[in-house]
């Protein structure tokens, strides 16, 4: 438990927080026809911030972090991500997807095309970068996440969680400053599970931004510098781990909480 904290508090220092925000959230909402999804959300990110978002199915999770590289469009506030906010304008769309990596439950790896080709595809389209070097990049973040030997393999030769690792590093070979989960280990089976957390708590202790929709509650404890708790589209409690799960303010995430650590 000491180690733990320490490892704790080693990446909690890297968290910059007199820095400007990466990501600031301003009364943003959010609808699905009739559905508010999103409830007046505010929210600011520090760099090398890593926030846990947690909550009960249909709560708003996904779509939140989904706004945020505008895969989902939010009807009113405002969402400003490394200085330039999102509109409908699609170069500050660009600008901001170049920024931000996001890892989804399924791998959406492209099944006809090599690990190696699937990497590179993003680098040279995208960015411009040669090919050569490309390849370079994606072999050393498939060193990163353990799995260089699968590189001229293609997906459905790897199991879910080397899939999931892979995506990992596709994200990465465009150079984001902010990484994105979407419950990047609930597809996997159980023993796969552990092969993915690992991989992203490495990337926390080098101290990349991330937000992650997880119900992966050792992972919160082990890498959050703040765990998010949301329910009914609204943000309901926000702490550091140690307060949040030994001292929770709320009854729905008391709730929440007796539900899922005693599953």
């Amino acid at each position: 438990m000491a180690q733990q904290t320490a490892a704790q508090d080693a990446i909690s220092a890297q968290v910059n927080s007199s820095a400007p925000p990466v990501i600031t959230m301003t009364g943003v909402n959010k609808w699905y026809g009739e559905f508010h999804v999103l409830r007046n959300i505010n929210l600011s990110v520090a760099p090398g911030e890593r926030i846990v978002i947690c909550g009960p199915s249909g709560s708003g999770k996904s779509t939140l972090i989904r706004c945020i590289n505008r895969l989902e469009e939010h009807q009113s506030g405002s969402i400003v991500v490394n200085g330039t906010e999102l509109t409908s304008d699609i170069r500050q769309i660009d600008a901001i997807r170049a920024d931000v990596g996001m890892v989804f439950q399924s791998f959406n790896l492209f099944p006809h095309l090599t690990i190696l080709d699937n990497l590179c595809l993003g680098p040279v389209w995208v960015k411009k970068m040669p090919r050569a070097e490309a390849e370079k990049t994606a072999m050393m973040y498939l060193e990163r996440v353990r799995i260089p030997e699968q590189a001229n393999k293609y997906p459905g030769q790897l199991s879910g969680g080397q899939q999931q690792r892979v995506a990992i590093a596709r994200a990465l070979c465009m150079s984001p400053k902010i990484m994105l989960f979407d419950e990047p280990t609930s597809a996997l089976d159980p023993e796969m599970v552990k092969e993915v957390l690992d991989v992203m708590i490495g990337l926390a202790r080098g101290g990349m931004t991330m937000l992650c929709v997880t119900h992966e509650m050792g992972f919160a404890k082990s890498v959050a510098d703040r765990v998010m708790f949301m329910d009914r589209g609204e943000i309901v409690e926000q702490s550091a781990p140690s307060e949040f799960f030994t001292n929770p303010k709320s009854d729905r995430t008391k709730a929440f909480l007796s539900q899922i650590l005693n599953h």
